[in-house]
């Protein structure tokens, strides 16, 4: 039988109360019951006066709506609020009955440049909710993914200027300094001095937002942007996190991440990274701090026809380079960059058969460098072919590659919607956290309401009150069902 709604609900007056509006299961409730937010209130105390000026807007209240904006990826805090004033789930969340009047959209920009600009408040924010994650046992740091993903910065990419910056050194540019001169000097060769010069290059620096940094990515791909560099765990908790111009190489920031990882959740027994990571220093880095380095094959770019650099065979004990045709390549020199060079004969070379595959050199001289720190490369790619490199490679797209694309397809961070380091920096940090926060809630919700977990060996049983038994493959903490 067709039946049609008349709509006289719409006029009927009803005595309710907000909380038996809101579903048991949603998301909001489950946060609420994960997480105490009281402890917003000690890390702000000092941005306010305990006993001068009108009342202020809930700090808390004010959390919760970022939070709210980056939970459920709305694209900006006028929307939000524009949201909260008719969604009675994230009124709930607030505190605020029907009527009660929500904060104007500026309220929370406002009070960011007033109290909490140039604060660690966001980073204390995203630490507090991965430590109460640790608490329950959810987070294992025993192998680390890090990884950066460019955000598209909120700036014309028409609109520039190009300007003549310094070249920043590299952190380990004096380490590596010290190890090549003294390579040198055990192969009877002089030191070589430190620069003098400053090394200057151009660049294009928005004049929207200077802060951003040039990306390309291909022909077609070329805009301002940031990078967001960060560590997720195996279960895709987002461990630390640094946010960079997009012009910064990867490398460069790797140490930064990974430091800040061992702070918030200890040492890792592995880091899996891609191949913008695989370097010298990275390599050595990790070796000399006891950490399995993950790196994947890194294909040789030479070009076709003539041998790859595999091809030439080091000798170690005699310190030098064997070619395909067996002939000896001599040291001659370290380079400031740390590369050991070795060079042949021109009179062998010049009448080898093999030559123009090796060379095309018109003095008939072949060159191979080879990095002071080779050994420790070498050894990456002895573990690449281990079992267990190539089950925590696989693994890199399900944690840290899945991390990336949730932050942009669900939680709204496909490009910012600020201008500024500072402030980019909040809005990651923020939009970490709420992915942290989500699915802390979610996991605790599901511990709590659905079963229980036993952990027997590296296999997890979760038993339901209305279901049979399920049984899961779990290499490390408790599963999310």
């Amino acid at each position: 039988m067709l039946s049609k709604q008349q709509g006289e609900g719409r006029y009927q007056v009803s005595v309710v109360s907000l909380d038996e509006l809101v579903p048991r299961d949603h998301l909001v409730r489950k946060i609420e019951k994960a997480i105490d937010f009281s402890f917003i209130y000690d890390l702000v105390k000092d941005r306010y006066s305990p006993d001068n000026g009108r009342p202020s807007i809930d700090p808390v209240v004010l959390i919760k709506m970022v939070f709210i904006q980056y939970l459920f990826g709305i694209r900006s805090m006028r929307q939000t609020i524009k949201e909260i004033e008719t969604n009675v789930a994230y009124r709930w969340f607030l505190g605020y009955d029907f009527t009660q009047p929500i904060p104007h959209f500026t309220t929370f920009g406002k009070n960011y440049v007033r109290r909490f600009q140039g604060t660690d408040l966001f980073e204390q924010i995203f630490t507090r909710i991965l430590e109460e994650a640790c608490r329950h046992g959810f987070v294992d740091p025993s192998a680390l993914y890090i990884d950066s993903t460019h955000v598209k910065a909120h700036a014309n990419k028409r609109k520039y200027s190009k300007q003549r910056v310094q070249e920043e050194q590299k952190k380990y540019q004096q380490q590596l300094h010290d190890e090549l001169n003294q390579d040198r000097i055990e192969h009877g060769k002089k030191p070589l001095p430190k620069k003098s010069d400053t090394k200057w290059k151009e660049v294009k620096q928005s004049t929207t937002d200077p802060d951003s940094g040039w990306f390309v990515k291909n022909e077609k791909e070329q805009t301002f942007a940031y990078s967001f560099h960060a560590a997720s765990d195996e279960h895709g908790f987002v461990v630390s996190a640094v946010v960079t111009a997009a012009n910064i190489h990867d490398s460069q920031v790797f140490t930064n991440v990974f430091e800040q990882a061992i702070e918030n959740v200890g040492k890792p027994n592995a880091v899996a990274v891609d191949a913008g990571y695989k370097t010298p220093y990275i390599s050595k880095y990790l070796l000399d701090e006891g950490v399995r380095p993950v790196m994947p094959y890194t294909r040789s770019h030479t070009k076709k026809g003539f041998f790859r650099k595999h091809d030439y065979v080091y000798d170690e004990y005699f310190d030098c380079s064997i070619c395909p045709a067996g002939q000896v390549l001599s040291y001659e020199t370290t380079t400031r960059e740390g590369y050991r060079m070795y060079r042949s004969d021109s009179e062998i070379c010049s009448h080898c058969p093999l030559r123009f595959q090796c060379t095309e050199s018109r003095e008939a001289v072949k060159r191979i460098s080879r990095h002071i720190w080779a050994d420790y490369l070498e050894e990456v790619e002895h573990l690449r072919h281990t079992e267990v490199n190539k089950r925590l490679y696989t693994r890199r797209k399900e944690t840290i590659e899945r991390v990336f694309a949730n932050l942009k397809e669900k939680h709204g961070l496909r490009w910012t919607t600020l201008r500024g380091l500072k402030k980019v920096t909040m809005q990651a940090m923020l939009a970490f956290a709420a992915m942290n926060l989500k699915k802390l809630a979610n996991w605790l919700w599901n511990k709590g309401n659905g079963g229980r977990f036993a952990l027997t060996g590296t296999l997890v049983f979760c038993i339901f009150h209305d279901k049979p038994p399920l049984l899961l493959w779990q290499r490390g903490g408790l599963s999310a069902i």
